[in-house]
């Protein structure tokens, strides 16, 4: 299989996770468009999750699988919900790149607008509200409280974010080699206007609905995709919650039907001052953490598609090419934010 070399992989779990019985069949899991994440049955029917890289094009400090896996880790007995974590494998000889191993569970992942009207219209109520809830219990946490003291840098957040994904940007377009004019001047706009910082939360760094897990009655049962999260301003979060929480009558961001623009969601609107509510965070700069996190997307899309155009999709090739022109539209919409600042 692609990306899986099963006879060591399945060695590698017999040895180290606990109860399972080969042989393990590996079925990767539609819908990712970064990392890989892999549904593993044994023999006695458990399953397990289990993420991996891209094949190639691997951005330096992007994909790292230590990180996530000791975040879930930490974060396990915490209120925080997030899939047990099992194992990591940092030996590349296993399988070209490291992995991790979580259990894997059964939810809803709601990714589009289909997925979305399979809730009633009180679940997706619900699931936005319990969105706006569990950020506000993530950025409640006490790292050093949990061993994550040491995650990230204390001070300097946005600036340490603006260098970062400038950096990825670039190294991207080496790949891609097309012009995107407006990132540049955004870049410059948002250097000359960061609000002040307050006290360091855990900042999960790619905070949305469909990479959290929901129950039948919109509940959330487990958040995912932890691999860029760090120590830093949780307002952060809150602006690219607001960046991908579409409404009706606003273009898409992604190449999807937009799921929050099915009837039933609570508004933009409602869903920061929930976390408003809960947090007691004063929300008077969001504009900037919007632009910012238009920016940082069109920076990570980017990414994906010179990944595309490498051929490390990993399986799912669909609609890549696409986000193309979605980079250039989320350039142009954080420049517009920029005006106001």
């Amino acid at each position: 299989m692609e990306a899986i070399h099963e006879e060591r992989v399945t060695a590698w779990f017999t040895e180290n996770i606990e109860g399972v019985r080969p042989p393990l069949r590996f079925e990767l899991i539609a819908g990712g468009r970064s990392n890989l994440t892999f549904r593993v049955t044994d023999a006695s029917g458990q399953r397990f999750a289990l993420r991996r890289p891209p094949l190639s094009h691997v951005l330096p400090t992007a994909h790292d699988m230590a990180r996530e896996h000791r975040v879930i880790a930490a974060l396990g007995p915490t209120s925080v919900p997030v899939p047990p974590a099992l194992g990591y494998c940092g030996d590349e000889a296993v399988n070209g790149q490291p992995f991790y191993v979580m259990g894997f569970v059964e939810g809803r992942v709601i990714r589009d607008a289909a997925a979305a009207r399979s809730l009633d219209p009180a679940s997706r109520r619900r699931a936005g509200l319990a969105l706006a809830d569990v950020l506000v219990e993530i950025h409640a946490v006490d790292p050093d409280a949990v061993g994550l003291g040491d995650l990230g840098r204390r001070e300097g957040y946005i600036q340490r974010q603006l260098r970062r994904w400038q950096e990825q940007f670039t190294r991207s377009q080496m790949l891609t080699r097309r012009p995107v004019p407006a990132m540049a001047e955004v870049h410059a706009r948002l250097g000359r206007r960061v609000p002040p910082q307050g006290p360091p939360a855990i900042v999960h760094g790619d905070y949305r609905l469909d990479n959290a897990l929901l129950d039948d009655t919109g509940e959330v049962l487990a958040v995912l995709d932890w691999e860029i999260c760090t120590l830093g301003d949780p307002l952060a979060d809150v602006g690219l919650l607001n960046v991908y929480w579409t409404e009706e009558g606003e273009d898409d961001l992604l190449l999807v039907e937009p799921p929050t623009q099915v009837p039933g969601f609570p508004s933009r609107e409602e869903i920061m001052a929930r976390y408003a509510s809960g947090s007691g965070r004063d929300l008077g700069q969001l504009d900037f953490y919007v632009a910012f996190g238009y920016w940082k997307l069109a920076c990570i899309l980017e990414g994906v598609y010179a990944r595309y155009l490498g051929g490390a999709g990993g399986g799912d090739q669909s609609d890549f090419a696409g986000y193309a022109d979605k980079v250039v539209t989320l350039a142009e919409r954080a420049l517009a934010v920029t005006e106001g600042l």
